[in-house]
C-alpha cells in the first residue's frame, strides 16, 4: 500500500511542479474570469445604444407627398418611443430627384445619416408607395425589418383609429399578454414545479458541469496515456516495475491524476464563484433572476456521482490504452477512439440541452461511456423516474468494474511489450504467456 501511495504522490508532485500545468490553469483562470466580467468590461467602453439615423426627403409635392408623409410618421413613431435606435432626418426637396439623391448621398458621406430612404410614386396594396433604404453597407436586415415593424405598428394604430374604437379599446388591443411556465413532474409522486427561473439555473448548471466533465476527462486521459507511454520509451517502466506492481502503478497514476484534476477544477470553480459575488455580477445575476440558492441539492450529489464515475471509467480506458503504445508518435492515434466516444457523449448533451426528452438522449443515457454527460442532462431538465436513474448507475458501476478489469489486464501486459503498438491477438496471446 506504501508503493501505491507513493505512485499517487509522485504523480501529483510531478504534474503540479510542472510549468505546462501551472501556465494551462492560470490561463484559463484567466480566460473564465474575463469570460465572467465580459459584459461589465464591455459596458466600460459602450458609449451607448448607437442611433442610426435615416434621411428622407420632406416635400408637399404630389408625387412625394404619400412618401413624405410616410418618412413624417415614422419621425413620429421612434421620437416617442424610449431608447429608439432609430432616427428619421427630413431634408428639404431640391425640387428634381437627381438634386434630392445627390443630396442624401452627400449627407451619407458627412455622415449625418447612415442611410437614406428612396420612396416611389407608385401606391401599394399595404397602404404605403414603394420605398428602398438605400446605404453604403451591405444587408442592412436588421435596420430594415425595425423599420417594416414599426410601419406595421403605425397601419394597424391608423386602421383601427379609423374604425372609431376609444383609446380604451385601442389600449386594450396593445396591452401584451404574458403567461407563466411552470416546468412540472409526473413520475414519483412530485407535484411541485421549476420556475423558469430555477429551469435557467439548472440549465447553466449542467452546462458547466458538463463542460467540466469533458475537459477533466481529456485532459487527465491525455496526461495518463502520455505519462505512461513516455515511460515505456525511456525504458523507465522497467525499473518501476521491479519496485511496484503494474497494477498498484496504473491506479496510482489515475487517483494522483484525479487529485491533480480535482485541484484543476476547484481552482476555476473558486475562480467562477469570486467573480460572479462581485458586486456589478452580482447585480447582474440579480437582474437576470438568477438565485445559485435555486439549485436543486439532489441534482449536485447526482452531478457529483456521475463526475467521479466518468472520470475514473476512462481514466482507466486511457490507463490501458497508453500502455500498450510504446512510442508518443503513436498515442494520437492509438487514443483517438477514446477522444470520439468523449466527443459524443459532450456533444450529445450539448446539442440536446433544448430537447431533453428525445429519444436519442434517453438511449444514450443508459450506455456508460454516454450516461455521465447525457442522465445528467436530463436530471437537470425534465423529471426522470428513480429507477431510471438507478438502472443507469449500477450500469456505470459494471461498466466500470469490467473496465478496471480488462484495463488490469492489458494494462499488466502492455507494459511489458515493446515495439510496434501490438495488436489484439498478440495482447491476448502475450497474457496467456504471462499468466494474466
Amino acid at each position: 500500500m506504501n508503493s501505491f501511495w507513493t505512485v499517487v504522490g509522485f504523480t501529483a508532485r510531478n504534474k503540479f511542479k510542472g510549468k505546462a500545468f501551472l501556465i494551462t490553469t492560470l490561463v484559463i483562470a484567466i480566460i473564465l474570469s474575463v469570460g465572467v466580467n465580459l459584459p461589465y468590461i464591455l459596458s466600460q467602453f459602450d458609449k451607448g445604444d448607437k442611433v442610426t439615423s435615416v434621411g428622407y426627403i420632406q416635400s408637399a409635392r404630389e408625387e412625394l407627398a404619400a412618401g413624405s408623409a410616410t418618412g413624417d410618421s415614422l419621425r413620429t413613431y421612434f421620437e416617442a418611443q424610449e431608447g429608439a435606435n432609430i432616427k428619421l432626418v427630413p431634408y428639404e426637396d431640391k425640387g428634381d430627384s437627381a438634386a434630392n439623391e445627390e443630396q442624401l448621398k452627400q449627407a451619407i458621406q458627412d455622415k449625418q445619416i447612415s442611410g437614406y430612404l428612396d420612396f416611389g410614386s407608385n401606391a401599394t396594396g399595404n397602404g404605403f408607395p414603394e420605398m428602398t433604404y438605400k446605404s453604403e453597407k451591405m444587408m442592412e436586415f436588421s435596420l430594415t425589418g425595425n423599420l417594416q415593424t414599426a410601419l406595421q405598428t403605425i397601419r394597424t394604430t391608423t386602421v383601427l383609429q379609423d374604425a372609431g374604437l376609444t383609446d380604451e379599446q385601442l389600449s386594450m388591443l396593445n396591452a401584451p399578454i404574458e403567461i407563466d411556465s411552470v416546468q412540472i413532474s409526473t413520475v414519483d409522486g412530485e407535484t411541485s414545479g421549476k420556475t423558469p427561473a430555477e429551469q435557467g439555473v439548472n440549465m447553466g448548471l449542467i452546462y458547466i458541469i458538463i463542460i467540466f466533465l469533458f475537459m477533466a476527462i481529456m485532459t487527465s486521459g491525455q496526461l495518463i496515456a502520455s505519462e505512461i507511454t513516455a515511460e515505456k520509451s525511456s525504458r523507465v517502466m522497467e525499473i518501476l516495475i521491479t519496485s511496484v506492481a503494474p497494477l498498484k502503478q496504473m491506479f496510482g497514476k489515475i487517483f494522483g491524476m484525479f487529485i491533480v484534476v480535482l485541484s484543476q477544477v476547484s481552482v476555476y470553480v473558486i475562480v467562477l464563484l469570486v467573480n460572479a459575488s462581485m458586486p456589478h455580477n452580482k447585480g447582474a445575476l440579480l437582474d437576470l433572476d438568477i438565485d445559485l440558492s435555486k439549485i436543486d441539492p439532489m441534482l449536485l450529489i447526482y452531478a457529483i456521482i456521475y463526475f467521479l464515475a466518468g472520470f475514473f471509467l476512462f481514466a482507466t480506458l486511457y490507463a490501458a490504452v497508453g500502455s500498450i503504445v510504446s512510442r508518443t508518435e503513436d498515442l494520437g492515434q492509438a487514443t483517438m477512439p477514446m477522444t470520439i466516444i468523449s466527443l459524443a457523449g459532450f456533444y450529445i448533451a450539448i446539442f440536446s440541452l433544448n430537447t431533453p426528452d428525445s429519444m436519442l438522449v434517453k438511449v444514450t443515457s443508459f450506455i456508460p461511456l454516454f450516461s455521465p454527460f447525457v442522465m445528467l442532462l436530463r436530471l437537470g431538465l425534465t423529471g426522470v423516474p428513480f429507477w431510471e436513474v438507478a438502472v443507469s448507475i449500477v450500469l456505470l458501476l459494471v461498466a466500470i468494474y469490467a473496465a478496471v478489469y480488462v484495463s488490469a489486464k492489458i494494462y499488466r501486459t502492455g507494459v511489458l511489450m515493446y515495439g510496434k503498438r501490438p495488436s489484439w491477438k498478440e495482447i491476448r496471446k502475450a497474457m496467456k504467456a504471462y499468466k494474466i
